[in-house]
């Protein structure tokens, strides 16, 4: 089965204060970690990498410098999470069948997890990666705590998210009708009344969003 691996480095960085999928981590940028872990993982038959339109060339002449295992192709962004997964999508090969899509931003994930969410996937419409929830949720708003909600079944997403490719192009091409904004493309999916099955996650799969989140990464590497 051809699956194609859309690494997702697009975004503005607006709550980290800079476009942190570029800074160096450990002498390394961070985009890096993952992509390197979808270039080991042989389940994958080439890999998208959307970036900021501004950083474009600068990344093409990165990834052409290094050895490779497989086709990395580099495409630019859109306004949105949702454009930017579409711009890489009709960039994906004629014989792809499923689309893994990863967050540049977590670099911790394995080999592991990508070919469990590929499994789950080619036996449903799609597959996300997910820890079931421990913590007591609140709505709040204005500083004042508004309500409790049931933690039982609340399961926070990682990704990868995995889906047939024509599949999704389908939930995109509605979700675009509707004027949807959605932070992950399973909502679209869900939302159009798709199976999409859980992959137990790993809590060192967390995605990069703070100056807190930095400093456990470099401990993780050291």
């Amino acid at each position: 089965m051809n699956v194609s691996a859309i690494i997702m480095a697009a975004g503005s960085g607006s709550r980290f204060g800079e476009k942190k999928q570029f800074k160096l981590l450990k002498g390394i940028a961070l985009y890096f970690y993952s992509l390197n872990k979808f270039l080991l993982c042989e389940n994958i038959s080439e890999i998208i990498l959307v970036v900021p339109e501004n950083r474009l060339l600068e990344i093409k002449k990165e990834i052409a410098s290094i050895k490779k295992t497989k086709k990395v192709y580099v495409v630019s962004g859109g306004h949105r999470r949702q454009d930017s997964v579409k711009n890489g999508l009709l960039f994906a090969s004629a014989k792809s069948q499923l689309v893994c899509i990863h967050d540049g931003a977590r670099p911790f994930v394995s080999e592991k997890l990508i070919k469990q969410s590929i499994i789950a996937c080619s036996k449903n419409d799609g597959a996300i990666v997910a820890n079931p929830n421990f913590d007591t949720l609140k709505t709040c708003e204005r500083g004042y705590v508004k309500k409790t909600i049931d933690r039982n079944n609340v399961w926070m997403a990682q990704t990868p998210q995995v889906f047939w490719k024509n599949k999704l192009l389908n939930a995109i091409a509605i979700s675009e009708k509707k004027n949807m904004e959605v932070t992950d493309e399973s909502s679209m999916m869900e939302s159009l009344g798709y199976k999409v099955s859980v992959v137990r996650g790993d809590h060192n799969n967390f995605k990069i969003t703070s100056r807190e989140d930095w400093e456990r990464a470099s401990n993780i590497i050291a």
